[in-house]
Parts: C-alpha cells; structure tokens; sequence
C-alpha cells in the first residue's frame, strides 16, 4: 500500500506490551548529557547536550518541567497513558518483528484480517489492537493489489537513530517568550540528536517516518506533530552512513513525506514534508540552548495544563497568580 496515500480514517484496531529492550533504549537515551554547561564546551572530556525528540518536547512544553526532569533528574508519577504507551509501542513493534510477507500474499482479505488480528496479543488494550490488525490488513491488501507488498514492511522497526548537528548562533527571531526580542547564542553548538522513530516505511525510493499514536486525534495536535516529524527528518538526513547502513537505509535517500496514525480516533494522515517545521525545529533548539545560556527555565503556568503536571506541588509558579 502507498502510506503517502493514506489521508482517511480507518477501520479500528491495535493494542502492546512492556519490552524491556525498549525500556533500555529509552535510559541509553537520558544519561548524563542534558546536565549539560555551555561554559565547558571547549573541555573535549565533558559530553555535548543531548537532545531527544520527548526532551524537546518537554522544554516547548515548559521550560521549568524540563529544568525538573531532564536536568535536576526528579522523579515523576508513571501515568497511565505513559504505561499504555510503552505497552502498545512493544505490541507494535513484535507486530511487524512476526509479520510473514510471503504467508499473507497466499491470504484473501478474511484471512488477512485474522492473521493481523492473531499477531496482537489479548490483553486489556485489545480493542486498540483490533483497530491496529484491521488498518494493518487493509494496508497489506493495498499493497498486493498495486504490487507493492516488497515495501509493506518498515526499514526501521522502532529504528533508534543518533547525529550531531550545528546549531549556529543566530540571531534568531524572539516570541512571546520573550517579548518577541531577537536573540543571539553566545556561538555555535554542536549537539547530539538521539531518538527511537516507530517506522520509516520506503515507498518509491523515498523514507516516510511515521509515528503510532495511542491517544485521540484532535486537530490542534496537527503543528505538534509536524515538529515531531520534522525532529526525525533532521535526525534521518544528519545520521552518518555508519549508522544509516545498521538500520538498512541508503545514504542517498530522502525523507519525502510523514505520517501518523491514532487507532482509538481511526486517523490516518500523510503529507509531504513542511519547511516551515523543520525551520520550527531549529529554532526550538536553540531556544533550548539560550535557556541553558541563561540558566534560566522559566515556567509557563496555564491551569489546564498545571493541574495535571507531575511537578505541580513543588513547581513556584503554580503557586503564584501569574498566567501565561
């Protein structure tokens, strides 16, 4: 099936489980290097900052929760959406780990459903796996029918990917953050970009990264997930050939569209790559990097979404009347 076609909802289905692989790639990836000073940049013994796609979203989300979390390390209730989360990311990946291509090219349309549906295991996440089974049939069977099936399977299966990329030092163009002020770093920075990607599917020569998701879609959802997108495309084309030939994929491709897909909501969308995130990426790199600049993390205090935060109790400004 062409994934770059598939802007429709669907039928639903999916539902996973806890993998401790995938838990260990997620700590290799928040060690040591967001406790990260510009001061010590020069000093080749000290690590450069890490960046990862959560942690990033974590400081456009509120610079103090990120200061908390991924600086002062504080530890943080697992919600239930984390752990359903992590659950449905193993189910997803085990999925296309047993998806036998050459089995389900000999399947009618029934037969595919049940084989995708006896690949999910039963468990309280069931009716989410049900919806995953039902758009995993329907994309296979699109494939058979255009000849396809050879590009059903992703290159990259929960693919963890790394580079190391220059961020320069502006200036840059200010927001409300901060009073919508140009700013400028102190000098370039190099840093290292780290996360895992779901899937990168090719489909006529080129890479489509593409994110499963377990909650609802709603539209406002759209400009978050170009950014998430828009950081796995800087991460795919930055990522050395050594590290492209371990996860199969070829030097010379490019990253021609992205997706997402939210079982619960039957939300598929695909859509070629936007400048204008990438751009938006950039620039919320280097906001990060001004903050730890000016050691200064400041929080962005809204009541909706405070009161639900983690760090809410010992969090100043959620003790303050000041609202952003």
């Amino acid at each position: 099936m062409g994934i770059s076609r598939r802007n429709k909802q669907t039928e639903r289905g999916i539902k996973m489980n806890t993998n401790e692989k995938y838990d260990a790639k997620i700590k290799s990836m928040q060690e040591y290097t967001y406790n990260w000073m510009p001061e010590n940049y020069d000093d080749p013994s000290k690590p450069i900052l890490k960046i990862s796609k959560s942690s990033l979203g974590s400081f456009n989300w509120c610079p103090k929760k990120y200061e908390f979390n991924y600086i002062e390390k504080l530890p943080q209730d697992q919600t239930e959406a984390m752990i359903k989360g992590t659950i449905l990311h193993n189910h997803r990946e085990n999925f296309f780990n047993d998806f036998d291509v050459k089995k389900a090219e000999t399947l009618n349309n029934q037969e595919l459903i049940e084989y995708c549906t006896g690949l999910m295991p039963v468990d309280d996440y069931f009716d989410i796996s049900l919806s995953v089974a039902a758009f995993e049939a329907q994309r296979f069977a699109e494939a058979k029918t255009e000849e396809k099936t050879h590009e059903y399977l992703p290159i990259a299966n929960e693919g963890l990917f790394d580079c190391e990329i220059t961020i320069p030092a502006g200036p840059y163009k200010g927001g409300a953050w901060n009073g919508n002020e140009e700013f400028s770093l102190n000098r370039d920075y190099v840093v290292h970009l780290q996360g895992i990607i779901d899937r990168v599917f090719v489909e006529d020569g080129n890479l489509i990264p593409f994110e499963y998701k377990t909650g609802p879609w709603k539209d406002y959802k759209r400009t978050s997930m170009r950014q998430e997108m828009a950081f796995y495309q800087l991460m795919i084309e930055n990522c050395s050939e050594e590290v492209l030939d371990k996860l199969g994929i070829d030097k010379d491709m490019t990253v021609s569209h992205w997706g997402w897909y939210y079982p619960v909501s039957n939300y598929v969308y695909v859509e070629p790559v936007k400048s204008r995130s990438m751009s938006s990426v950039k620039l919320n790199i280097a906001k990060l990097l001004y903050a730890y600049e000016q050691k200064e993390f400041s929080a962005k205090f809204y009541y909706k979404t405070c009161s639900h935060c983690s760090y809410f109790g010992i969090c100043d400004a959620a003790n303050t009347d000041t609202w952003v």
